[in-house]
């Protein structure tokens, strides 16, 4: 008698389920068995041997089934970025692309950020015997991050200029390659970057020439981050109202902090700029922006190894960014040795901070894009591969689209601050740098949410789970709108830029953008995408001539729309601008194509349905309507 007999005529022993086979086939359609588990050591029936014998009892042994999905795989992310060694090829001297050395330890380096995400810091106030110590404990993989980002230069490059006009691009493809990677070491990285800006514009002299050559330094064993120490309990970017902090004048002409700090990032960090008002002698401080000056101070512990004038309160408990402590301070007598700066000083400070945030946005959607499209290429549903569905590959087209407009964009603004800083930059440079950098931080901190929230779909409810990893990105990526300036925040910030300048800014934008665009008047396959930028740059310099006419509210409801349009023409022309170059690839064309087939100026479609004429109580009573008829 076959096996197929032997078990056709015999019923099947499963546990609490018993299962009659009544359909006379060589091999039944249908198998199904108990879910029951037999005892340790019990040894399997004839039937469970029988079956196994037929090959019908995949689930036998592991009990989970014989599939599993191969997860994506991360290669060389240089290699594998297009874009980037493109861009590179066009932009950077042959004698600077030489020097590039991107993280040989690749591999090594995702395990401790992903050890960063696992192992998040941890505050512990006090010792075995009592005594207030308030230690941050973060993971050896933090601790890592902080020595390799000091031997590859991530700061360091900016301020050793060793390629000239092109050290900041240099700097900034590094850390585009590094961020994904980091364990969100890059925060510290953008604060300590910003601190040295600030002490570089101010004069690098006593008392922070040390700490500036700690800052920039290539060495580990020396090298310091810093914090950034600004929001109080009132609110973030309006410092200006919201600082209660005070430094005192001490007898020997130094200075001691008091205040409440709500938000400090990198609170691990070895020295801060911090804002506080300076009293005077009867106890009194200066209202407004006016009265506001910026410290540095160092973080340092006395003898018995408590910290010198800081309690921390708590750390915060995020949505995201869990990798890098981030905690609530008192500031009890922080200790300083010098008055501190006026408050302008943080401008070069935020144009540093902004510019890494964007990188990071940039980056982030790189990431997933990577991630997505290795696993169209491994992962099969309804009898084909993902990369064979059309609709899945015009979605994750799509995502490359963005990912690529988000890419240039940020490394144009990069160029732009290379120029400024090797003093080659043109007073056209320099406008069109003040304007792009609020910007580039608005629009590409919501492209990388939208992104990475749409490739988190191209993996299903894998896509949702925790230890893939994937949805921590999401998570790190939520904080990119918000740090440094939300979207209304710096879209109001372009208004001012607009109107310090007395316009020039914007005349600047229209020019550069206009001679992007002049380059590819003769490309006939990128003549639909010259004539959209083109069109929509029409558009705005209308919209721009009729809001300067009206009242400043006018301009003030339009501001959002504003950078956004800002923004999509800017990146139309420099994705055409780059298709252009002779050894642009046929995807460089058609990413171009697509980039310009959205809108490009919304502020102008707007203008035209009169959403910035309208009486905007209309709006507080639609967002309040419940309140307004509760009890009707």
């Amino acid at each position: 008698m076959s096996v197929s007999s032997a078990l056709l005529s015999r019923r099947v022993a499963g546990g609490s389920c018993r299962l009659w086979c009544v359909i006379p086939s060589p091999r039944p359609l249908i198998h199904v068995r108990s879910a029951s588990v037999a005892e340790p050591g019990r040894r399997r029936s004839n039937e469970e041997q029988l079956w196994e014998a037929a090959g019908y009892l995949p689930f036998t042994r592991a009990r989970i089934g014989p599939f599993f999905q191969e997860n994506p795989v991360l290669k060389n992310p240089f290699v594998e970025d297009a874009l980037l060694r493109g861009y590179l090829k066009r932009h950077i001297p042959q004698e600077v692309s030489r020097g590039y050395m991107f993280f040989p330890r690749k591999g090594e380096v995702d395990g401790w950020g992903r050890e960063c995400e696992v192992n998040p810091p941890r505050l512990v106030h006090f010792d075995p015997w009592g005594r207030r110590v308030d230690h941050i404990v973060t993971s050896h993989a933090w601790k890592r991050m902080k020595d390799l980002s000091a031997q590859e230069g991530i700061v360091a490059i900016g301020y050793e200029r060793s390629f000239g006009e092109w050290s900041r691009v240099y700097q900034m493809s590094k850390l585009y390659l590094f961020s994904p990677s980091s364990g969100l070491y890059t925060c510290p990285l953008a604060m300590t970057d910003g601190a040295a800006k600030v002490i570089q514009s101010l004069g690098v002299s006593w008392p922070v020439e040390d700490a500036y050559s700690r800052l920039t330094t290539r060495h580990p064993e020396r090298f310091w981050t810093s914090g950034q120490w600004m929001t109080e309990r009132q609110g973030g970017s309006d410092v200006a109202s919201g600082t209660e902090t005070v430094a005192v004048p001490q007898t020997d002409g130094s200075y001691k902090l008091h205040g409440f700090k709500w938000f400090t990032s990198a609170t691990d960090a070895d020295m801060t700029l911090t804002l506080a008002r300076v009293q005077d002698k009867t106890g009194a401080t200066i209202p407004g922006s006016k009265g506001l000056s910026l410290f540095y101070a160092e973080v340092s512990r006395d003898e018995d190894g408590r910290l010198r004038g800081i309690e921390v309160q708590r750390l915060k408990d995020k949505l995201g960014t869990r990798q890098m402590p981030t905690a609530e301070l008192l500031l009890d007598g922080l200790p300083l040795s010098e008055e501190g700066r006026g408050v302008s000083s943080i401008a070069n400070m935020l144009t540093i901070t902004r510019i890494h945030n964007s990188v990071s946005a940039a980056a982030a959607m790189r990431r997933q894009d990577t991630l997505a499209r290795d696993y169209a290429t491994r992962r099969t549903a309804f009898g084909k591969l993902l990369k064979d569905h059309p609709l899945h590959m015009q979605t994750l087209a799509r995502m490359e689209v963005e990912s690529r407009g988000a890419f240039l964009l940020v490394m144009d603004v990069c160029r732009l601050l290379g120029r400024e800083e090797s003093g080659v930059a043109t007073e056209h440079d320099a406008h069109l740098l003040r304007l792009l950098t609020p910007v580039v931080k608005l629009y590409t901190g919501k492209q990388a949410v939208a992104v990475v929230s749409e490739g988190l779909e191209s993996f299903g409810g894998q896509g949702y789970i925790e230890d893939t990893g994937l949805p921590g990105i999401l998570r790190d990526a939520q904080v990119l709108s918000i740090w440094e300036g939300t979207t209304n925040v710096l879209s109001l910030d372009v208004l001012r830029c607009v109107a310090r300048s007395s316009g020039m800014v914007l005349h600047a934008y229209f020019s550069h953008t206009k001679s992007l665009l002049a380059g590819a008047s003769s490309v006939s396959s990128l003549a639909p995408a010259v004539t959209a930028v083109g069109g929509a740059l029409c558009e705005l310099e209308e919209f721009v001539q009729v809001a300067a006419t009206r009242a400043p509210s006018y301009l003030e409801l339009a501001a959002r729309d504003l950078a956004y349009s800002l923004a999509r023409i800017y990146t139309g022309a420099l994705l055409i601008d780059h298709a252009c170059w002779k050894g642009a690839s046929p995807s460089d064309t058609y990413a171009a194509l697509r980039w310009c087939e959205q809108d490009l100026c919304p502020v102008a479609r707007n203008q035209r349905r009169g959403h910035y004429d309208s009486n905007t109580s209309l709006d507080a009573a639609l967002v309040f309507d419940h309140f307004l008829n509760k009890g009707k």
